[in-house]
């Protein structure tokens, strides 16, 4: 067990129904909330329908930040989360069935996630961030829960079958792509070296063509979204507006919420598992945790450098290492909550990671500060103005600078209050009376 959960296991005042927090988990949250903005900003300062980085900056600089992000972070943060969300059910929900039955106890926590989901609303159409995740978590954690008796094990195993759906799916799809580029590119070859073809050939010579030609136009047209998202967003406050629903409802119509709901609550039932299991919170050996990262870490990272190799091919080629995408996002977030728990270990590591606590506990309101100061202050028309002006090196300097605030903001917060401004809203609709701010103010009565 590592040092800092055995010497600093507390509970949080704030919490309505008394849930006992532990600050490791508190930690890996904090790294999670300032994590995301990495992955977060260049669709806040650059257009969201974009799926080729060069516009957005391609110098040496520029292309050193996108690898780091693209193999060190990608995607990393949201399954973390989604892993934390998952640890949090299991907390809530035994916690809550020790004083009541199981139905109450599914009512409860599915209460809590349909508060969280209209939170999401309104940081979807209010705030204007068409990436918002806490909507799309609340209805994830609502599948979640109906597995949260499960075995350890049987989470686990439910949770890999989503991902491996996901792998095959994607998988099978890119290998008949391929074969049919392949077969189109030779078909063509043989028709310029005019050698004859044969009548199934000229098919699928044809079938290909066809394909080549749909793609091309799927290009037209997300470059035609990019050009109107760009207009619109470096136009007015109306236009930057409507830019941002614009995305959410494309988002909803193509389905992009309900893969992001699968993805959610296969990994929130793996967190689960492995929360059950005592991995994230930092129960097992050392040597655990050393081979954990260790083998994490050469699964996870080739796969990412494989899928940042084909994705800057710029050829558009169905590449098989893209179907790797949720394994590889999986086996490197285990590498990065693994490490994390070796670092606390050490006497070094844990004074490192202690500041992060903080941003655990304030987590929601560093999320919505996040959106505040990038969509409120720093991209939108009426601010600084600075939308499409930063490259991928300057938009992660940018994320890093904001999150350094933030941290120091939380740790200066969590001195003086027991619960930041949207985590006091939140709790607040939860526990049906409005908490106390400060550390031990009394909160009012129901």
């Amino acid at each position: 067990m590592n040092e800092l959960v055995m010497t600093t296991a507390v509970a949080d005042p704030a919490e309505p129904d008394g849930a006992p927090r532990l600050a490791v988990l508190d930690i890996l949250r904090g790294i999670a909330i300032l994590g995301i903005l990495f992955m977060n900003i260049n669709d806040m300062g650059g257009p969201m329908m974009a799926s080729d980085p060069r516009p957005l900056g391609w110098t040496g600089a520029d292309q050193a930040a996108w690898w780091l992000r693209e193999v060190l972070a990608n995607g990393t943060a949201r399954c973390l989360l989604e892993m934390l969300f998952g640890v949090g059910m299991v907390i809530l929900t035994d916690r809550a069935a020790i004083r009541m039955g199981e139905a109450r106890v599914l009512r409860g926590y599915a209460f809590r996630n349909l508060v969280l989901f209209g939170f999401g609303l309104v940081h979807v159409f209010v705030l204007l961030w068409p990436g918002e995740i806490l909507h799309t978590y609340g209805l994830a954690a609502l599948v979640a829960m109906l597995f949260r008796r499960l075995k350890p094990r049987t989470l686990l195993s439910i949770g890999l079958l989503l991902a491996t759906v996901q792998l095959v799916g994607a998988g099978i799809g890119l290998t008949l792509t391929a074969r049919q580029y392949s077969d189109g590119v030779a078909l063509h070859a043989r028709q310029a070296a005019s050698r004859p073809l044969t009548e199934p050939e000229r098919k699928r010579l044809r079938a290909y063509d066809k394909r080549i030609a749909a793609h091309a136009k799927d290009r037209a047209d997300d470059q035609r979204e990019v050009d109107h998202e760009d207009q619109a967003r470096a136009g007015t406050a109306a236009s930057w507006a409507g830019a941002a629903w614009h995305d959410i409802i494309y988002f909803e119509r193509t389905g992009v919420e309900i893969g992001a709901i699968w993805e959610a609550a296969g990994t929130m039932l793996i967190g689960a598992a492995l929360f059950r299991w005592g991995i994230i919170q930092g129960r097992r050996s050392r040597r655990f945790y050393v081979v954990a990262t260790i083998v994490a870490y050469a699964i996870g990272l080739s796969l990412r450098a494989g899928d940042a190799w084909a994705t800057t091919r710029f050829d558009h080629w169905p590449y098989l290492i893209d179907a790797t995408g949720e394994y590889a996002r999986l086996a490197t977030t285990l590498g990065h909550l693994s490490l994390v728990n070796l670092l606390l270990t050490t006497t070094a590591g844990v004074r490192l990671l202690r500041p992060l606590i903080a941003a655990g506990r304030t987590a929601l309101t560093i999320y919505v500060a996040q959106t505040l100061i990038c969509l409120w202050v720093i991209y939108p028309p009426w601010g600084l103005r600075l939308y499409h002006q930063q490259g991928w090196a300057s938009l992660m300097l940018t994320a890093a600078a904001i999150d350094a605030a933030l941290l120091v903001g939380a740790n200066a917060w969590v001195r003086r209050f027991d619960i930041a401004p949207v985590e006091w809203a939140w709790r607040s609709i939860l526990a049906g009376r409005r908490l106390a701010w400060r550390r031990g103010a009394r909160a009012l009565p129901a």
